[in-house]
């Protein structure tokens, strides 16, 4: 077995700093000489800064957590959108915490945290623990590892079974032992469960083994087909679910990239993911390590091995193949722009470990300070930007929101006209999910007024438990709504929002149980936009 798998602390025998330095630099020094240690403050400075920032200042919770609240209370296995394990994992957060507040933020960090650890824990595989902490450092100057953290979704919770699909491929075929195999079907099944996407590095997981020749003899061996039989039991349920909802996830897949394609420019999804990437490179250069050594300079840390070429082969295919993939296929279908989330987990880890010997006591701690600024400086200027947004600008964003004013101005018309319980919300999607977001009866959202989109709402269910109609705006109601009102009174209700912008005018009408004919579905195929 080659010495760059072995977990190596490399650190110079010479001092970091000269013997007349400050303490609080000494100390600074002697963290970093643990990289588990100065890893994990990296992991608490980013759960407590992106955890905290938000929960202050956003008043609603962000748009896919709204959803994501509304649908994990229906415990579906698939919605025309993806998987629910994300969907159930914030209703977990809700039913241990009580809260719609901050649970969301901390879960999102934590996917987040656990990703930085799986990355450095193959990352020191492969090139040693000191190279693996300067891999990480890296990953906080991408921007999909801050600003948009706040907003857990599918992308996030994706994010941890990516970088542990790459760590349990390359344990599996380094060692061969059954538990990493038996443990990558595992994570490989759950990770399809977070999003289908997930079958894209799957699929370069299994070239890279069939390519590799240490990789590809454990074929012979029993454990990849054993690992391959638990996926496949595992994911068996997600795919007969795919199948009755007649394969709406992929349908609303293809029509999210058609609209990419006539909104956006061609060179959009390429442009977004080369902006996303500036602060690496930025940071990158900062560090040193873009800086050809010198000489006569000495290079400590260049006493570890560099990677072995068929490690450093596993890290580009795996890190950035399916990136670039994606890049080139936006050219001619269309890619939202946060699709690409997931797919940066291992960019630092490529890029030390082809810069690796131009990593020295400076180059590290030039990182470490960087990626702690990263992390302080970006949620911070996160929590401003949200609070100026709202309140001085006048942009209405999702977290602007009141969200609880809504839900409880919602149950109080509901129980003025029905006394049973508030069963049903729908509508305007946006407003109708914060009117059954934190309403005590834990309302289901019937989405677009479509059954189509929201299986869990039925005939037998609208007449039993009628409908609460909710949308926003002081226009007329959309013939859609309107053919839902029948007559009914509208109560129209203004909640303040901003402290420079006028009140936002929600509208509700109560559609009470008993009734038996109910307006059908939208003509036409199911359309979520």
């Amino acid at each position: 077995m080659s010495g760059t798998s072995e977990p190596v602390n490399v650190w110079p025998a010479t001092d970091l700093v000269p013997a007349t330095s400050s303490r609080p630099a000494s100390r600074w020094d002697d963290l970093l000489r643990q990289p588990s240690h100065f890893l994990a403050l990296l992991c608490l400075a980013q759960l407590l800064c992106w955890t905290i920032m938000p929960a202050i200042v956003n008043v609603g919770p962000p748009g896919d957590v709204v959803e994501g609240f509304m649908w994990g209370r229906e415990w579906t296995l698939l919605t025309y959108k993806h998987p629910q394990l994300p969907c159930w994992l914030l209703e977990i957060s809700h039913l241990l915490t009580g809260s719609f507040r901050w649970p969301q933020y901390l879960l999102s960090q934590l996917t987040v945290s656990t990703t930085f650890v799986l990355v450095y824990l193959l990352a020191r595989d492969i090139m040693g623990s000191t190279r693996a902490l300067a891999a990480v450092l890296l990953m906080p100057t991408i921007y999909f590892f801050g600003w948009p953290t706040p907003q857990f979704n599918h992308d996030y919770a994706q994010m941890p079974f990516w970088a542990g699909i790459c760590l349990l491929l390359w344990r599996a075929a380094r060692d061969g032992k059954p538990v990493w195999w038996l443990a990558l079907g595992l994570v490989s099944a759950m990770g399809l469960y977070a999003k289908f996407s997930t079958g894209l590095l799957l699929s370069f997981g299994a070239v890279w083994l069939l390519y590799d020749p240490r990789a590809r003899r454990q074929l012979a061996t029993p454990w990849p087909w054993l690992g391959l039989a638990i996926f496949l039991a595992i994911v068996a349920p997600l795919a007969v679910a795919l199948y009755r909802m007649d394969f709406l996830p992929l349908t609303y897949a293809s029509m999210r990239n058609e609209w990419v394609l006539v909104h956006r420019a061609r060179l959009y999804y390429i442009g977004v993911q080369l902006a996303a990437l500036s602060g690496f490179a930025v940071v990158l250069g900062l560090s040193g390590l873009l800086r050809r050594p010198v000489q006569t300079e000495p290079a400590p840390l260049r006493r570890h091995p560099a990677p072995e070429p068929r490690a450093v082969i596993y890290l580009v295919w795996m890190g950035l193949g399916p990136a670039l993939l994606v890049m080139a296929a936006s050219l001619f279908t269309g890619t939202g722009e946060s699709w690409g989330a997931t797919m940066y987990n291992l960019v630092g880890a490529v890029a030390i470990a082809l810069l690796g010997e131009r990593l020295g006591t400076k180059e590290l701690r030039r990182l470490a300070i960087l990626s702690l600024i990263c992390v302080v400086g970006v949620s911070s200027g996160y929590a401003a930007g949200r609070w100026t947004g709202c309140n001085e600008l006048g942009h209405l964003q999702p977290v602007c929101w009141p969200a609880r004013s809504v839900s409880e101005a919602a149950e109080t018309i509901w129980h003025e006209s029905v006394p049973g319980r508030l069963g049903i919300v729908g509508g305007d999607d946006t407003v109708a999910m914060l009117a059954g977001l934190n309403a005590p009866d834990q309302p289901s959202i019937f989405t677009a007024l479509d059954k189509r989109l929201a299986p869990w709402i039925t005939e037998q269910r609208l007449h039993e438990q009628g409908m609460l109609l909710v949308w926003h705006g002081n226009g007329p109601a959309s013939p859609q709504f309107k053919a839902w009102i029948a007559g009914l009174p509208v109560k129209t209700v203004l909640f303040d929002w901003s402290r420079k912008s006028p009140p936002i005018a929600v509208n509700f009408a109560v559609v009470p149980p008993g009734k038996t004919s109910f307006p059908g579905n939208p003509p036409g195929p199911p359309d979520p936009d």
